[in-house]
């Protein structure tokens, strides 16, 4: 079956994308749209063709396999574009290797404690003001401030690269030239920084990367070693990648309580149901609607549909994950029922690294600010809370909170 070659109108993804997606699911498993870089795209909306689509290895991330003039994305120098967000077997395989070690749960819990110190240090600054944009003022800085500090990123970086990061993830279309100045600064942030690394290594992650690039568990120009643009690549990702989406599932998560007045006395009383409540917010209203894009090694058969070899294919886990014919009630948020198997950290061998990191650090962001400010509200109308105009990212722009 072919789907209409037609793109569909999908504005309704940013002024009511929970609808919108219900519409689409039921209307069929696949449908042509115009992707967030302006080219068409076909979209993949339910779970089981979703997570089918995930583990199919004729999915390619590399963007060498999109037809030409199909699709645009960012445009990356080589030395920031070898990452694993552009990798297939058996590259991502290597370099996913060589970095897997510092993600794992025993890792990340054993950060936690350092994490809720920062979390009250952020929280000491704004309590006596009695108000504060818990994006700009806690959201956004805590995962900065963790991922600077796991991969040893200096204290008087760390502004340029948090202006860097949200000039990219939503530029400004009537400045183009923002976008280009934002890589250009990155670039030559992560060159600067590698090479300081290289003169004084320090107990961080980028330093054991840097170490694993020039020595190589190979050995030198082994299997395993990493290249200068995969090393450069890498740290780029590990940065950009552990800041947009941890703040927006803080931001969103702490929007949703305060709807739900109830649990938020419940869990102010019993915070050790924190971590299920966050669990089920990643569910529900998760901050990335969309998969990275992929690319058909040839013709494929999803739900149904035939689609090109080249063309774009989008999986849409915020769809995926209100899927009725996987989730009883999937519009009600529940936190007291186990929702096994939802896709919002992906599922198969690109399934998030950083995924134990992000649930620790919205927890802990979480539990210290109930436990902090019981008299929690908004300090504006509902009505005024904007979300970023993206269908790629579920984010608000500011979420202004008074106590």
């Amino acid at each position: 079956m072919t789907a209409n070659s037609t793109p569909r109108d999908t504005t309704g993804l940013l002024t009511d994308p929970y609808a919108t997606y219900a519409a689409l699911r039921e209307e069929g498993p696949v449908h042509r749209i115009t992707g967030p870089d302006g080219s068409p795209a076909w979209l993949v909306t339910r779970y089981e063709d979703v997570r089918r689509a995930f583990a199919d290895p004729r999915l390619s991330l590399d963007k060498s396999n999109a037809l030409p003039g199909n699709f645009r994305g960012f445009s990356l120098p080589p030395a920031l574009d070898a990452n694993l967000l552009n990798m297939d077997p058996p590259n991502h395989t290597r370099v996913r290797r060589l970095v897997v070690k510092a993600f794992t749960a025993g890792r990340v819990e054993a950060m936690r404690g350092q994490v809720r110190r920062l979390a009250d240090e952020l929280l000491d600054a704004v309590e006596s003001t009695g108000r504060a944009d818990l994006i700009a003022d806690y959201a956004g800085p805590l995962p900065i401030v963790v991922i600077c500090d796991l991969l040893g990123v200096p204290q008087r970086d760390r502004h340029d690269f948090r202006a860097w990061t949200d000039t990219l993830i939503t530029p400004d279309p009537h400045r183009p030239e923002q976008a280009k100045e934002a890589i250009g600064g990155m670039l030559r942030f992560y060159t600067g920084l590698i090479a300081a690394k290289r003169e004084e290594p320090g107990d961080d992650l980028l330093s054991a990367l840097i170490a694993a690039r020039d020595d190589g568990e190979g050995g030198p120009g082994g299997a395993d070693r990493l290249s200068e643009d995969e090393l450069t690549s890498l740290a780029f990702l590990l940065l950009f990648a552990g800041y947009e989406n941890v703040v927006h599932l803080i931001g969103n998560s702490v929007s949703g309580l305060l709807d739900r007045p109830e649990l938020l006395r419940a869990l102010r009383e019993k915070p050790d149901g924190i971590p299920a409540v966050i669990e089920e917010f990643i569910r529900h209203d998760g901050p990335a609607p969309l998969s990275i894009r992929r690319f058909p090694l040839e013709d494929i058969e999803i739900g149904g549909v035939t689609v090109p070899a080249g063309e774009t294919v989008l999986l849409s886990i915020a769809s995926a994950n209100r899927d009725a014919r996987h989730f009883e009630d999937p519009d009600h948020f529940n936190p007291h029922v186990v929702r096994s198997g939802h896709l919002a950290f992906g599922h198969g061998i690109h399934y998030c690294l950083g995924a134990p990191l992000g649930r620790m650090e919205a927890e802990v962001a979480l539990e210290a600010l109930l436990s902090r400010f019981p008299g929690l509200r908004l300090d504006v109308s509902k009505e005024e809370l904007r979300w970023r105009p993206s269908i790629r990212t579920r984010g608000l722009i500011s979420l202004p909170l008074a106590w």
